[in-house]
C-alpha cells in the first residue's frame, strides 16, 4: 500500500514508519476535532468496515464522539490536560495521565469535555470478535508477536525500528500487519536508544 502513510520500508517484520506531523488530516463533520490516520486493515474495505484502525485524534472542542456498533475502542492521551468522556448511567471517565490508556466499548455514544482546552490522543479501534488489543506503556524492546497487528508511538527519547532500521523521534512510530510470519529474535524488534525512551504499544492480536 503506497498511501502516504508509510515509505514502504522493509524491516524483516513488515514494518511501516509514520510520523503524526505529515499524516492527513481529516476534519470531524462537527468542527470538534481532527482525525490522521495511521493505518486501517483491511486497506481495501472503506468507510467503517474495517478489522483494525489506528488513529491520532486531535480534540479541539466539547462535543459528542460517533458510536461504532460491534467496535471497541481505547483511547490513550499523548499531549493536553486531559478529556472527560461521559456516558449516562454508563460511566464518568476523565483521561488526565498521558500515556493511560482507556477501553471502552464503540457501541456507546459519548461525550467529550476539555476542561483544559485541547488534547491529543491515540485512538486504537478494533472489530469485536475478530480483534482485541491491548495498549500499555514501554520503556524497554517491543518484540511484534507472530501473527499480531499492531503499533508503536514514540512519546520521549529514540528508538530503532528493527536491526539497523529507522530511528524513531517523539511524535513517529511504526505500525504492522498482522499476516506477517514473525521474525527471528532481535530482527524486528524496536529497541529504545536512549534511557529516558518511552513509548506506547498497542498488540492487536486475532481473535481465535
Amino acid at each position: 500500500m503506497d498511501d502516504g502513510r508509510n515509505d514502504g520500508m522493509d524491516l524483516g517484520h513488515p514494518m511501516h514508519p509514520f510520523d503524526v506531523e505529515t499524516l492527513t488530516v481529516g476534519r470531524w463533520r462537527n468542527g470538534g476535532g481532527a482525525t490522521r490516520e495511521v493505518a486501517v486493515r483491511p486497506a481495501d474495505t472503506g468507510g467503517d468496515d474495517f478489522g483494525w484502525r489506528a488513529s491520532i485524534a486531535d480534540i479541539d472542542a466539547d462535543g459528542l464522539f460517533s458510536a461504532f456498533p460491534g467496535v471497541d475502542r481505547t483511547l490513550t492521551l499523548l499531549a493536553g490536560d486531559g478529556v472527560r468522556l461521559t456516558c449516562p448511567g454508563v460511566f464518568d471517565q476523565r483521561l488526565t495521565g498521558v500515556g493511560e490508556p482507556f477501553a471502552f466499548s464503540g457501541d456507546l455514544s459519548l461525550a467529550a469535555e476539555l476542561p483544559g482546552g485541547p488534547c491529543r490522543v491515540l485512538n486504537i479501534m478494533v472489530r469485536r470478535g475478530r480483534w482485541e488489543a491491548r495498549v500499555k506503556g514501554v520503556h524497554g524492546p517491543v518484540a511484534p508477536p507472530s501473527g499480531h497487528a499492531g503499533l508503536l508511538y514514540v512519546r520521549h527519547g529514540r528508538w530503532q525500528a528493527g536491526a539497523g532500521g529507522r530511528v524513531l523521534e517523539p511524535g513517529q512510530g511504526v505500525w504492522w500487519d498482522g499476516g506477517g510470519g514473525g521474525a527471528a529474535p532481535g530482527e524486528a524488534a524496536i529497541v529504545p536508544l536512549s534511557p529516558e525512551a518511552a513509548a506506547l504499544w498497542a498488540d492487536i492480536s486475532p481473535v481465535g
